[in-house]
């Protein structure tokens, strides 16, 4: 976790505002993100939510990437304050059989406070790296770092590729096949219910017609939407309308 901001004071001072905020999400709007361009309250820190993320890793089975997920799109999606805990709480709601008051109340163990400042520290050694090279790193703290979303993959023999800040997918791709190319390679799914099988919470319109793209080719969000229409009148699917778009939900298999 980066661990932007640890209150909201850092972006006040910077001039930094919600409504500033808001229109900013309509640039990214393009990616697939179903932004809620309603201005927040106020601004809000980042910290506490991160530790949210860090306590759930700490679970068993860890869950950080579905209490992640849910963070994510509270943050883009709703108006919640979540550096506060009812906000965090309200945020976690969505993740199925997560004791969220539990992990609240986690959020301030020294344990999870170790944890997280970890993170910092390694968010923070991206001078000399190939994402500093490709200009995709910044210093807003004295420190270069990573910027989201800065993905290093790793392999089990020690070699590592790094994709530092917003990339296609298709540089994922390379990484991914350089590192180990004895992987099996699956095709696009041919329907939506098939794509939303594969993960643990639903995903955005935009994410299943990523799922069923044909390689080289854009996500075509229309094509995937209607299918997912077609396979909520069959019951497989439901969807919830979030921000300005959807997220399709699993509820049975073909």
């Amino acid at each position: 976790m980066i661990g932007l901001a640890e209150d909201a004071s850092r972006y006040e001072a910077r001039g930094y505002t919600p409504g500033r905020q808001a229109t900013g999400f309509l640039g990214f709007r393009r990616l697939g993100m179903p932004f809620d361009t309603q201005p927040r309250d106020r601004n809000v820190g980042t910290g506490r939510a991160c530790r949210a993320v860090v306590a759930a890793r700490r679970l068993s089975p860890p869950r950080d990437l579905e209490v992640f997920r849910a963070l994510q799109l509270a943050r883009f999606t709703t108006g919640l304050l979540f550096d506060t805990d009812e906000g965090i709480a309200a945020a976690l709601a969505r993740v199925d059989g997560l004791d969220a008051e539990a992990l609240v109340a986690a959020l301030d163990d020294p344990a999870v406070e170790e944890a997280y400042q970890a993170d910092r520290a390694e968010v923070r050694t991206a001078e000399g790296s190939p994402t500093a090279f490709q200009g995709k790193a910044a210093n807003t703290d004295g420190a270069e770092r990573y910027t989201a979303p800065s993905l290093v993959f790793g392999h089990a023999d020690g070699r590592s590729l790094e994709a530092g800040g917003y990339q296609p997918v298709e540089a994922y791709d390379v990484c991914i096949a350089n590192l180990d190319p004895g992987l099996t390679r699956r095709p696009p799914a041919e329907d939506p219910v098939d794509a939303l099988a594969e993960f643990p919470f639903p995903l955005t319109t935009r994410e299943v017609a990523a799922v069923m793209a044909e390689h080289l080719v854009e996500p075509d969000d229309a094509a995937a939407e209607a299918a997912l229409i077609a396979s909520a009148t069959d019951g497989y699917v439901r969807r919830e309308g979030v921000g300005n778009g959807a997220l399709w939900h699993l509820t049975g298999r073909r």
